[in-house]
């Protein structure tokens, strides 16, 4: 490089690559002017490609004169299926179609289809030097198949049921004929398929329903003779005789037993009309004897001539005697024809007695009849079902070898496909298209011209600038001074994990402190195990429900209120279970010792809302130990689970103080692990938190957190009380 020595650090000028390009613009213009003529005349001089196409719509189609069952049945079909239409482009792509098209419009003898024979001198030294297989080793008919393969493309329409057939020759009148050729020939393959089929189902059809009629024939006639044989004549097409002969026999027999009734009871009204005394013409069955109706017109008359005579005669007259004595001999012959009467309605009553039991008598014969039959019609259906189901074979196969003998003889089957846009004779070249082309080279000639100045002035080392060293330090250490911090104390960095684990502290406290440099660290001023650390640690953290265990007792659960409250006054919603032995927590939170609590809630005397208490130094609440017996209480601790769900989702944070526990205890509290395991020890000792440390580690709760102070809480308490 010219001006730039090898121990130099050098630059790209952009400024320079700009002006070199600007001070040849004229000779980049004239290149790409030259480019992009010789664009234009390579476009003229090509060969113009012309294509046209046909778009099929594959869809059922039946005959006019087919059913509408038979159209339901072909709409319903599988054309519709995505694999059919694929089936199909790659069907109008089949050797046998391309050769009848190709054989139709004689295309094997134009020379576009046979390249090979005519070749160029540029093909033949490629043959010889055997870089190209020598296309006359194929023959003539493999060679225009493959010619006429390139030119031709078959495609699905996307989403659609579409088929568009596309061909590009250098006529467009061949263009257009071949895409239209090819779908003409399409349809008539398709159509010709269906009739073979046609053809084919009424081959098989005929032997299959002759042999099916005389099955049907069989089986109806095992049918007649089984219906003979066992007696079950049919009455009026649904009903046998013996059915038929026990319902009329059962409508006689009731018919008969009214008839009973009504005599009996008709008889009943004479007797009692005549034991009363009472008068019996208005009895129906008196009133209608024509015997009764003269002695009454009679008895009637002599009434009257007494009454007339009594007017003008003494009672002892023999005229009225005369006239009495044959009143009473009437009276007696209407008693006696009453008494006939009677006798013939007991008769009636009789003989309907008679009819009825002679009625059952035949009843319980064709009961016999009718079971033995309804046995033998077992055997019947079985015989009709198996007629029916030949009969109904027969008359299927029957109906589809009529369609199909109906469609090959007048030769209609269209294909299922159609034509919905045909190809015309194009008017443009679809290749090539001369400014496309023009355009696209001019712009690449323009952008490679300027390339390649750009790399001249770079090679040449025109567009390299030297990079002064003094300036490059200067600013490097002023970079560095501004970076460094200014005389800042080196402070400690304490770790703090997410879920902290406190075996670091048995181990000596190991990589609990890590140091940015080997300085002076600044001792923290706070314990990091304290009541504020695990207050703050508990309002950054996201589980719902929080264990407190206090193996050392009172002190243990004093730190766990003072907890409680440290969250309360940070804005937090919380409230605190108190689950210890003695119930120290609801001594220092309850304002009510006698408060109503958890085994209150859990023996079932006390409602939810009762349990809830108020701290009287804090916004805390508190569900107190209770009054009733905690070993009662205990043996429904399995629903505390559902209290601390409930109080979960009201509030913040749920804290369980429950006292010396251990890990048992707390696993039939929590249903997931998703909770923190607060350990209040006053004063670490070490075999106490490794061995609940390990205990709570191995059952699963990654969450143990230590908290000491309990000492100082208790003053704090105390001070606050």
């Amino acid at each position: 490089m010219s001006g730039v020595a090898r121990d130099q650090d050098v630059d790209i000028d952009l400024g320079q690559l700009v002006r070199a390009v600007w001070a040849r613009r004229l000779r980049i213009l004239a290149i790409t002017l030259v480019g992009a003529g010789v664009a234009f005349a390579g476009a003229k001089i090509m060969s113009p490609q012309f294509r046209s196409e046909t778009r099929i719509l594959i869809e059922p189609r039946a005959p006019a004169f087919a059913s509408t069952q038979q159209a339901n049945d072909a709409s319903a079909g599988p054309l519709m299926d995505e694999l059919n239409i694929a089936s199909q482009v790659q069907l109008l792509q089949s050797a046998d179609l391309l050769k009848k098209v190709i054989n139709d419009l004689k295309l094997y003898n134009l020379p576009e289809f046979d390249d090979a024979a005519n070749g160029s001198a540029m093909s033949g030294i490629l043959v010889k030097l055997h870089l190209k297989k020598n296309p006359l080793e194929n023959p003539p008919e493999e060679r225009v198949i493959d010619a006429f393969v390139e030119r031709l493309q078959v495609y699905q329409v996307p989403g659609s049921r579409v088929i568009g057939i596309s061909f590009t020759s250098k006529d467009p009148k061949l263009a257009a004929a071949i895409p239209n050729a090819m779908a003409n020939v399409y349809l008539s393959t398709q159509s010709g398929a269906k009739l073979d089929s046609n053809s084919e189902a009424t081959r098989w059809l005929e032997p299959e329903i002759e042999g099916l009629r005389g099955k049907v024939s069989e089986a109806e006639r095992k049918v007649a003779e089984y219906r003979t044989s066992h007696g079950l004549l049919q009455t009026n097409g649904t009903t046998t005789f013996p059915a038929q002969q026990l319902n009329d026999i059962s409508a006689e027999l009731t018919r008969v037993r009214g008839d009973k009734a009504n005599a009996e009871a008709r008889a009943q009204a004479v007797r009692n009309a005549l034991s009363s005394g009472e008068a019996s013409d208005t009895l129906p069955d008196i009133m209608s004897s024509q015997a009764i109706q003269r002695l009454k017109a009679t008895e009637s008359g002599l009434q009257s001539q007494i009454s007339d005579l009594q007017t003008s005669l003494l009672n002892n007259h023999p005229r009225l005697k005369s006239l009495r004595a044959q009143l009473s001999d009437i009276r007696t012959q209407i008693r006696q024809e009453t008494q006939k009467i009677l006798a013939s309605i007991d008769n009636e009553s009789k003989v309907a007695d008679l009819r009825a039991s002679e009625l059952e008598r035949q009843s319980d014969t064709v009961q016999a009849n009718s079971a033995r039959a309804g046995e033998d019609e077992v055997g019947l259906n079985a015989l009709e079902r198996e007629a029916t189901a030949q009969r109904q074979l027969l008359e299927t196969y029957l109906v589809r070898y009529r369609e199909a003998a109906s469609r090959a003889d007048s030769n209609s089957s269209p294909a299922d496909a159609r034509i919905v846009s045909r190809a015309i004779e194009p008017v443009d070249p679809y290749f090539p298209k001369v400014m496309p082309i023009v355009v696209v080279a001019t712009v690449a000639i323009l952008i490679l011209s300027a390339i390649v100045t750009m790399l001249a002035e770079l090679f040449s080392g025109r567009a390299l600038r030297v990079v002064d060293a003094s300036r490059e330090t200067i600013e490097a250490e002023t970079l560095e001074e501004r970076d460094t911090p200014q005389a800042t104390p080196v402070v400690a960095v304490v770790r703090k994990p997410v879920q902290p684990s406190m075996l670091a502290v048995v181990a000596d406290e190991e990589n609990i402190v890590e140091e940015v440099e080997p300085t002076e660290v600044a001792p923290e001023d706070d314990n990091e195990f304290s009541i504020a650390s695990v207050a703050d640690y508990l309002t950054g953290s996201r589980a719902p429900l929080a264990i407190a265990i206090s193996p050392t007792g009172d002190n243990g659960s004093a730190a766990t209120v003072l907890l409680t409250r440290m969250l309360a006054d940070a804005g937090r919603r919380v409230i605190l279970i108190d689950m210890t032995g003695s119930g120290y927590p609801t001594e220092l939170m309850a304002e009510d010792q006698a408060a109503l609590g958890v085994t209150d809630l859990l023996c079932g005397e006390a409602a939810f809302g009762d349990t809830i208490h108020g701290d009287h130094l804090s916004d805390a609440h508190l569900i107190p130990q209770g009054q009733s017996d905690v070993r009662r209480a205990m043996r429904g601790v399995d629903r505390l689970s559902l209290l601390l769900d409930a109080l979960a989702a009201a509030y913040d944070l749920v804290v369980v103080e429950c006292g010396s526990a251990d890990v048992a205890g707390v696993s039939r509290l929590t249903r997931s692990r998703d909770v923190e395991i607060i350990l209040s020890l006053p004063e670490v000792e070490e075999t106490i938190f490794v061995a609940l440390m390990t205990e709570f580690q191995a059952a699963g709760y990654e969450r143990v957190v230590l908290m000491s102070g309990g000492e100082e809480a208790e003053q704090r308490l105390g001070q606050a009380a």
